[in-house]
């Protein structure tokens, strides 16, 4: 786990020089997946937990790629957006496990319940970098 300014998102892999981009990560699957692609935690969620719990969670103890600020992430499951020029879709809730509370605090399984972000799939390659704004895409009237 290393802060970056910048990284390199391909899809069908996820981020350049993440561990599960090479196959390494604690729960790689032997067959790529899209939700193991790229995963997303909100700054405010964090905040919450740590104030809430009195525990010093930070976006580390979170193990999540990318932390996000001014956006519902919960609303992005089954739809598209940007970071930056980056297209993206999003998969499901990435709801906390007993590994995180292992290399965090156990609080985090019932805290974070429906608040440990999201897993998104890469949909076009290029880079991320940190201050880049996500916008969503809406869905037409009557589509």
């Amino acid at each position: 786990m290393e802060l970056r300014e910048e990284v390199r998102a391909v899809p069908g892999r996820g981020l350049d020089g993440d561990r599960y981009f090479v196959g390494r990560g604690t729960f790689s699957p032997a067959q790529p997946k899209p939700d193991y692609e790229l995963t997303l935690i909100e700054k405010e969620k964090i905040e919450e937990f740590a104030h809430t719990s009195n525990l010093p969670f930070t976006g580390y103890h979170a193990r999540r790629n990318i932390v996000t600020e001014g956006v519902l992430l919960n609303d992005l499951a089954g739809n598209e957006f940007l970071i930056g020029n980056v297209r993206i879709r999003g998969v499901r809730l990435c709801e906390p496990c007993d590994y995180l509370a292992t290399t965090s605090f156990p609080q985090t399984l019932k805290g974070l319940v429906h608040k440990g972000g999201l897993r998104a799939q890469i949909l076009t390659e290029g880079l991320i970098r940190v201050g880049d704004v996500i916008h969503i895409f809406h869905a037409p009237i009557g589509a």
